[in-house]
């Protein structure tokens, strides 16, 4: 299998197909592919088929006669016979399916299998029963069977524990957002505060840059009027999109609890008791519109790093994020014709605080979980990353902390790696340092965590005072880190 030439990054994904398609072992195998909406898997998908010759079906809503009858004439198609088939059943389609792999290794992709599930419930037991290890239908033939799905609850539930498939998968893909450097690199962006301005609002999703036709914001002096022309344009697919995609997740049953959720979250409450006060339910309430929009990948839920027990909830997707913190609460007047320009100088405050702000200290995580090393943490022995909050007995205040990197839980005392602090529109200066130096003396006290060489990581898309910078020319457990070398630096 040949990557395609037109084909963004992907190497990891492609290989991973590449070797599951082009097995050659005996025995038909069942893959599954994954990923939130609008992130390329189709696209990796078809082209794999394209490559292999293989047999790419993508699934419809529909009836379950109807989707076997689509099925059917696919196939059909597929192996060039003069009239569509007519599977009498779920069970024989698989076992033609099967025998399209008696010769040799045979490609074979169900796209969007969330909708045949929903149509034909008894599908994944059928496949479970056909995939069987000792069926003679499986051992006698090479067929790859491909999965694929947007609805993550629904594909989620595909090999958890007791599900019918569970066990029988030989390759769970997922195909996630592109980080922010790629990002930057996918839209074209040269400059460092702009790409990360852009990563805000459409985030690492590959299709947003079809969706606003290849227009990408030409220079930071540009970026208001292409918020304008993209995302806040009512006749543009981004306007919409935030809207639609909680629209197309199954398990979604009341729109609006899951709105308001979201709209807590993306506003700052960040905790279940806040969630509850801002969308007026029981604290209890909230367990379950909770866990399923963390399950469909609208939330992820974030551990406290140095207190248990404690998670916040962040919005997974930045576009998602902006449409409920910048776009939700005057939708009305942005529908309106010619109010767009009008309306986005007033949620550029809002957008600053709410969106970019919280964005860019993702970003700050994401880079030191993606691309540092041991010369800027001292090793590359890394646990968990995250943020963490140490409680100040003496000011009686908690201490947020944007950045925790821990080493992994090895069964010694763990380490604390590093500690950081991530401002978008705040020059650092010594205050900023002799924070983060109290934060880690306040951890030592507690002594759960060795901080001996603990790095002190100070972001900043403003910059950093003087008296800083000379600190951290002087000891190398302070790192100052910009936009230049977030995107380009390690």
């Amino acid at each position: 299998m040949e990557r395609p030439v037109d084909m963004f990054d992907r190497e990891e994904e492609w290989a991973a197909l590449a070797s599951f398609c082009e097995d050659q072992a005996p025995g038909a195998t069942l893959g599954v592919v994954t990923g939130r909406r609008r992130q390329g898997k189709s696209f990796l998908l078809e082209a794999a088929c394209e490559q292999t010759s293989g047999l790419y079906h993508q699934a419809l809503e529909g009836t379950a006669v109807d989707s076997l009858r689509l099925f059917g004439a696919r196939f059909a198609e597929h192996v060039g016979a003069a009239a569509p088939l007519a599977f009498g059943s779920w069970t024989e389609a698989v076992d033609a399916i099967l025998g399209l792999g008696r010769q040799a290794p045979a490609t074979v992709v169900i796209d969007e299998f969330p909708y045949l599930v929903k149509a034909a419930p008894q599908l994944p037991s059928v496949l479970q029963a056909a995939f069987g290890p000792r069926r003679p239908e499986r051992t006698g033939s090479r067929t790859r069977l491909i999965l694929c799905g947007s609805a993550l609850t629904v594909m989620g539930r595909l090999l958890a524990d007791p599900a019918p498939l569970r066990g029988r998968a030989a390759m769970e893909l997922l195909v996630p957002s592109l980080d922010f450097r790629l990002a930057r690199e996918f839209w074209g962006i040269d400059d460092h505060r702009l790409a990360a301005r852009a990563h805000a609002v459409v985030g690492g999703t590959p299709a947003y840059r079809d969706f606003a036709r290849g227009d990408s914001p030409r220079g930071i002096d540009d970026f208001d009027a292409w918020v304008v022309r993209t995302v806040l344009n009512r006749n543009s697919p981004l306007f919409r999109e935030a809207r639609y995609l909680l629209a197309e997740e199954p398990d979604l049953r009341d729109p609006g609890l899951y709105s308001s959720v979201l709209a807590a979250v993306a506003t700052g409450a960040v905790t279940r008791g806040a969630i509850a006060n801002a969308v007026g339910r029981p604290t209890g309430d909230l367990a379950h519109p909770l866990t399923v929009l963390a399950d469909a990948g609208f939330l992820v839920k974030a551990d406290d790093l140095l207190r248990d027990r404690r998670p916040v909830w962040r919005i997974a997707e930045p576009l998602i994020a902006f449409y409920h913190a910048v776009m939700r609460p005057v939708f009305g007047r942005l529908e309106a014709r010619g109010q767009a320009a009008r309306t986005w100088p007033g949620r550029r405050a809002t957008f600053a605080s709410q969106v970019l702000g919280p964005n860019f200290e993702e970003i700050c995580r994401t880079w030191v979980a993606l691309y540092t090393g041991p010369a800027t943490l001292g090793t590359d022995d890394l646990g968990d990353i995250g943020h963490g909050t140490i409680h100040d007995h003496e000011q009686r205040a908690a201490m947020e902390l944007d950045v925790v990197a821990l080493g992994p839980a090895d069964g010694k005392r763990r380490r604390l790696v590093a500690v950081g602090e991530a401002k978008w529109g705040v020059e650092l200066g010594l205050e900023h340092l002799n924070r983060l130096r109290r934060a880690r003396t306040l951890i030592e006290r507690t002594g759960g965590l060795d901080v001996t060489g603990t790095r002190l990581l100070l972001f900043s898309a403003t910059g950093f005072t003087d008296d800083l910078r000379a600190a951290a020319d002087s000891t190398p457990d302070i790192v100052l880190i910009d936009l230049h070398r977030l995107y380009e630096g390690d």
